[in-house]
């Protein structure tokens, strides 16, 4: 995934590094695992071709974080299914509504996560400060 998406954003990434480097940031953008409330993978004959975690935000809403499949896994059901594993997740979390960042340079995951049931909604903190941010929410 990052790899992919160094390539996308290749032109961005001194922007997006010097955030990283900020500690507030860092934890935006990076999802350590004990801040995870659910991680998701999903196999293809045995092999890891895609994943999702849920973090939790202040206020109540889960975080989809990091969802990515691996391309030769595209197009085959996998975003779908992983999307439903963590909105499913989220519900028996206790989350009412499922928030997401994407950026512009991914038209793919936002036409999924309009198919879904996303809206976009205003860039919210801290993914203003990155200008090409696209925020959705689902309501579960």
């Amino acid at each position: 995934m990052d790899a992919e998406m160094r390539d996308r954003y290749e032109d961005r990434l001194e922007e997006i590094e010097a955030l990283v480097a900020e500690p507030e940031w860092r934890s935006a953008l990076v999802v350590e695992a004990h801040e995870a409330v659910h991680v998701a993978v999903a196999y293809a004959s045995g092999e890891p071709v895609g994943h999702a975690a849920l973090r939790r935000l202040d206020g109540g809403d889960l975080e989809l974080k990091r969802m990515y499949v691996a391309s030769a896994a595209r197009g085959t059901g996998v975003s779908t299914a992983l999307l439903a594993a963590v909105e499913d997740a989220a519900r028996a979390l206790g989350a009412s509504r499922l928030v997401l960042q994407t950026g512009d340079r991914q038209p793919d995951a936002v036409r999924l996560y309009e198919r879904e049931g996303y809206t976009r909604v205003p860039v919210f903190p801290p993914y203003e400060r990155l200008h090409f941010s696209i925020c959705m929410a689902k309501v579960l």
